[in-house]
């Protein structure tokens, strides 16, 4: 798999670079976007990571000839917004069957984000016309669909606050604060590519966290980092964080 990806990023890079226009690859995996950064350290063009919305998991990789800007409206990316009684339940596992009957492939869809009566989806630009055209039931649920979404995203509204002491700023220890954990059982779950940071798969629990970085930890939620930096008498780091709810 990751010969695979690698071998589709020197491919946009060669066409971006020979044909002089932005090219891109996705929806990526969280674990694909590592093999993406050791990709980019060999090339000596623009490139940018873009899910459709700010810290999306699932990402477009995209590479820029020097003409262009990174422009993430140059993503060939649509959201599409579902609405539905709200006495009604749907789940993300609810909508990922609905469009994996329709043959489409996990490749062109991107994150799913789930509110009561409102889901906001990304996809590729042709999946997303033939989504429009074809969907109109989310299992036994009858949705309407509308391209595009307005105010605030599923889930992106509230947050709790999460404040705690850590020994240093290193991955494992932030990880361990945060998911509440031991610092052994954080480095596994960084070891098995359950960690990713700014959207990146995280590899290295040496890795230093910092202030407005966004982690993700499979089965523990979502953290933006407000800061790391204050230390305590006892020399420990404060961190201060906001968790996705």
């Amino acid at each position: 798999m990751e010969s695979l990806i690698a071998s589709r990023i020197q491919d946009a890079y060669k066409i971006c670079n020979n044909a002089s226009i932005p090219k891109f690859v996705g929806f990526l995996r969280p674990e694909e976007t590592a093999v993406v950064a050791s990709q980019t350290v060999h090339y000596n063009l623009k490139h940018l990571l873009f899910g459709g919305y700010e810290n999306a998991e699932r990402v477009f990789f995209g590479v820029f000839p020097n003409w262009c800007e990174e422009d993430t409206t140059l993503f060939p990316i649509t959201a599409l917004t579902f609405t539905y009684r709200k006495v009604d339940t749907l789940s993300h596992r609810d909508f990922l069957g609905s469009f994996m009957a329709l043959g489409i492939t996990r490749e062109s869809v991107g994150d799913i984000l789930i509110e009561e009566g409102r889901a906001v989806a990304f996809f590729t630009k042709e999946v997303a016309v033939y989504v429009k055209e074809q969907i109109r039931k989310i299992g036994r649920v009858g949705v309407d669909i509308q391209e595009g979404y307005t105010g605030t995203l599923p889930g992106r509204s509230s947050f709790a606050e999460v404040t705690d002491t850590v020994a240093s700023a290193r991955l494992d220890c932030v990880v361990a604060a945060l998911a509440g954990v031991s610092r052994n059982t954080a480095a596994e779950l960084i070891e098995q590519k359950l960690v990713t940071l700014n959207s990146v798969c995280a590899e290295k629990t040496v890795t230093i966290i910092k202030n407005a970085d966004t982690l993700s930890i499979r089965g523990k939620g979502k953290f933006i980092i407000d800061s790391i930096d204050e230390q305590t008498k006892k020399g420990r780091l404060k961190i201060k964080a906001k968790k996705y709810i």
